[in-house]
């Protein structure tokens, strides 16, 4: 049994900031219902490779299903709405004011079926002066401060690799719904859910304001990759362009066990080292101590001897890196799913691992695979209504 077994989720999310919320819940054992357009769906479909089909819809709509309906023909609304009553949830970040053009806002969501949770995620919220606007990740990030304190202290600001302001704000709508759901456990009542980019960013910048913003008064600085020697980066052979280990020495006991790593024990009694401050203060001869030994090994080399000797510290990982790591192969991480058209591709798994909830793994639909599916259980359609809706362009379906 899952976690979530029994609550069902309407989908009408695109790209990355609603997907990946619904997928979280998926995850977690939601029956999840895709709403899609007939012929093009999801535009994250197709996209930086066109086609129905790229890696990007994949790694955010495993473990869904696919309805294609056409709502913007008044009997597409009609079905929608007819099939609301049987759903616990229903989530979408589209642009401003696009839903309320459908008719398909809260209250009409509400007006057939009283007890629906309805989670919207926008950029900047519903209301304030930035309301209007359209957003995507990196807009988010650049208005909640991460581009602000990412990048070398003399260089400009930077835009962070992780699209956290997408993928973060799914998850933080994702844990806002299931609070919802067991409050509505309790009250019988439903509720509506807004997450804003912009402020759900920020949850993933309050560290870098703590330290440093004095309470909003002071711009925090970018410091690249590093606050001197003892959070850093350092080279490593062969010195290829990820050829790097990063480690962090919190403490007396840890400074200690990098002297015995790098095979130097008597830096620890170097006068020149003594205390964080004073190793700070000489951080350029310091970094040379360390990056003599780092250079001489491999990144997964000097991880291993550091890390075994206490020092906090990864190899920097690649994207390819990642599907070979041997921690993330050891625990199953990395999943083979077969998906109908591209075959078996390895894909990243959940990190939810729940001791009494298990949820296997399933690649992202094609479009339309369930939308008759979906339709005869939930609305006890017959072949004929089916065939009349496809012939009017209503619904659409992939037929294996």
């Amino acid at each position: 049994m899952s976690a979530l077994e029994g609550m069902r989720v309407l989908d009408m999310t695109q790209y990355e900031a609603g997907t990946a919320c619904t997928q979280a819940l998926a995850w977690l054992g939601a029956d999840v219902v895709k709403i899609e357009r007939p012929g093009f769906g999801d535009p994250g479909r197709g996209l930086l490779v066109g086609g129905d089909h790229s890696a990007y819809f994949l790694y955010w709509n495993a473990n869904k299903r696919s309805v294609a309906l056409d709502l913007e023909k008044p009997e597409g609304r009609a079905l929608l709405l007819r099939m609301l009553p049987r759903y616990d949830v229903f989530v979408e970040n589209f642009g401003p004011g696009v839903l309320e053009k459908l008719g398909l806002d809260y209250e009409a969501m509400r007006a057939v079926q009283p007890a629906i949770i309805h989670a919207r995620i926008k950029g900047f919220g519903t209301g304030g002066p930035y309301a209007g606007y359209k957003c995507y990740d990196m807009v988010a990030q650049a208005a909640a401060g991460a581009f602000s304190v990412t990048g070398e202290a003399d260089g400009p600001p930077m835009c962070p690799g992780p699209t956290m302001a997408d993928s973060g704000t799914g998850v933080q709508a994702a844990l806002a719904i299931t609070a919802a759901y067991v409050q509505r456990m309790r009250t019988g009542e439903g509720q509506q859910i807004e997450i804003a980019m912009q402020e759900a960013m920020t949850f993933y910048m309050r560290t870098r304001v703590a330290n440093g913003s004095e309470w909003g008064t002071a711009a925090v600085p970018r410091s690249g990759n590093g606050a001197g020697p003892m959070l850093n980066l350092y080279p490593c052979a062969p010195g290829g362009p990820n050829d790097y280990v990063y480690l962090v020495v919190a403490t007396p006991r840890m400074w200690e066990q990098l002297c015995a790593a790098l095979g130097r024990p008597e830096l620890s009694c170097d006068p020149r080292f003594q205390g964080w401050i004073v190793r700070h203060e000489n951080g350029a001869a310091l970094y040379d101590e360390i990056a003599t030994f780092t250079r001489a090994h491999t990144k997964h080399e000097a991880m291993r001897i550091l890390a075994e000797a206490g020092v906090p510290c990864s190899a920097v990982l690649d994207t390819r890196d990642l599907f070979q790591d041997p921690q993330l192969r050891a625990r199953g991480f990395v999943k083979q799913v077969q998906h109908e058209v591209l075959g078996e591709v390895p894909i990243l798994g959940s990190p939810f691992r729940l001791s009494k909830s298990d949820v296997e793994l399933r690649a992202a639909p094609v479009l339309g695979r369930h939308t008759d599916e979906v339709l005869r259980a939930d609305l006890g359609l017959s072949e004929a209504d089916l065939r009349q809706l496809h012939a009017s362009g209503v619904i659409a379906t992939k037929e294996g």
